[in-house]
């Protein structure tokens, strides 16, 4: 699956478009490496967003087209930063 629609698919971040913008800025990386939107994650992959004034690592868990919200959160683990959203 690209990048940007993993992003958006499981939450990370809400919209496609600035999934793509943010990996076109060079904010986020996969296994330590800048990637592009069109960028393939597999299982197992770290992700690493940049934005403003903190860091999010998170590892890819599950990979799936399409997932309701209550289950987005289990296509990935927090490895350091935060989430929006804990319960």
């Amino acid at each position: 699956m690209r990048l940007d629609k993993y992003l958006k698919v499981s939450r990370i971040i809400k919209r496609r478009t600035v999934a793509k913008e943010a990996c076109e800025g060079g904010r986020v990386s996969i296994n330590g490496k800048v990637a592009k939107p069109g960028t393939e994650v597999k299982e197992g992959d770290i992700i690493e967003i940049q934005y403003a004034n903190r860091v999010l690592k998170a590892k890819i868990k599950n990979i799936a087209q399409h997932v309701t919200k209550e289950n987005a959160q289990g296509m990935y683990d927090i490895i350091a930063g935060e989430e929006e959203e804990e319960e």
